[in-house]
């Protein structure tokens, strides 16, 4: 087996082929997009390069055969609750069934790590945002969402003989848009139904003023839980006009009260349902190719990435107005049949116990954040439950 850093275009290139390698076989995987990848490893795309660095290695077999890849970095700005030593992350991690390969991959990570000073390693993480490549799949190895990580089953078994163990897991629900909405939820709706409150689906034509209130709920709502750091309301404006052109207004909701912001319910139809069909290009032949494919094969699958309320509003029954409301429209007015929620930390029992009591939920798959501690001898801690 030879380990090589990537340091050349030609290397670049190798750490993308050896995902594909390693899993075309498997008929659930889709090929992330190139540039997605690539722009994670770009100082000029990525960010978080203001904080820290990284560097990533690919293992080859006999004929230069793809064995394996991995990534490390470390980040200044990441930190968990409770953490009492800098951790390092390592991501991107692909490797046959074999633990000698496997072991090699984190052995070259975590001394790469100790150098730079950090106690610990996470993974798979992503050297950026949570929303992107975080955690090993675990449970549920149906088709991964739009930039969300897929390995075959035996991954766990190689993470977990190094001597990982689960930090926290990320769990993920789903649902089924077209069944009935129980009567429970119908009746604590009813309690909202009077002029103080309206629930109404985004206008892309008002993108900006959707943005800014976003903007004032995430912060209220997310802001400071489980490494989330508030937003600015132009980062939002941004946002937002980036996912315009993949934005459908039926399944983005906001709801008021005395018309002020106090809930959302953004959805995106799974980008992933219609860029599988790319083989991981996206140059403009490939963009062309999507508008057709977006207009000719309708996505079937939506997913959910953020479910909001603000505090005072909380545990009252909002999340029941929003959901049948919103409900009139994305089961009779949409072409949707599968639907699926962004991950939820298992250390936040209160967002899980929300996302459990939206109609008839199930836990459609989980992902596990691996945590390595270098001082072998030092306790082991998971992640703490937040309030």
């Amino acid at each position: 087996m030879q380990l090589t850093e990537v340091t050349t275009t030609t290397a670049a290139k190798d750490f993308i082929r050896a995902n594909v390698e390693l899993n075309k076989s498997n008929p659930n995987y889709i090929r992330p997009l190139d540039k997605d990848v690539e722009e994670v490893f770009n100082p000029e795309k990525n960010k978080a390069f203001r904080h820290g660095e990284c560097t990533r290695w690919v293992l080859y077999g006999p004929e230069n055969k793809y064995l394996g890849r991995i990534a490390a970095f470390v980040n200044k700005k990441y930190k968990n609750k409770g953490d009492e030593f800098s951790v390092g992350g390592i991501g991107f991690f692909d490797c046959i069934n074999d633990q000698s390969a496997a072991d090699m991959l984190f052995d070259v990570a975590k001394h790469w790590l100790i150098q730079r000073g950090v106690e610990a390693m996470d993974g798979p993480i992503n050297f950026g945002e949570r929303d992107r490549w975080w955690g090993l799949v675990t449970e549920g190895f149906q088709e991964p969402l739009y930039c969300m990580n897929y390995n075959p089953p035996y991954y766990k078994e190689l993470f977990e003989t190094y001597g990982f163990r689960p930090f926290f897991n990320q769990i993920c629900f789903g649902l089924n848009p077209k069944k009935k909405l129980s009567d429970k939820l119908h009746e604590r709706h009813n309690h909202y139904v009077n002029a103080d409150y309206q629930c109404i689906p985004i206008d892309k034509k008002q993108i900006e003023k959707f943005a800014t209130d976003f903007a004032y709920i995430y912060n209220k709502a997310w802001a400071g839980h489980g490494g989330l750091k508030e937003l600015k309301k132009e980062q939002v404006i941004l946002m937002f006009k980036k996912m315009k052109p993949v934005m459908d207004e039926r399944i983005i909701w906001f709801t008021y009260h005395k018309e002020q912001p106090i809930a959302m319910f953004i959805n995106l139809p799974d980008l992933n349902q219609w860029f599988k069909y790319l083989d991981g290009q996206f140059s403009w032949y490939h963009k062309l190719k999507f508008l057709w494919i977006k207009k000719t094969k309708p996505c079937k699958k939506c997913t959910g990435l953020v479910f909001g309320i603000v505090p005072e509003f909380q545990g009252k029954g909002i999340d029941a107005y929003m959901i049948v409301e919103s409900g009139k429209v994305i089961q009779w007015q949409t072409p949707y049949t599968e639907y699926e929620m962004q991950w939820i930390g298992d250390f936040n029992p209160k967002m899980l116990n929300v996302a459990a009591s939206l109609g008839d939920t199930f836990r459609s798959r989980v992902l596990t954040t691996y945590r390595y501690v270098f001082d072998r001898t030092r306790p082991f801690k998971a992640h703490p439950a937040i309030s």
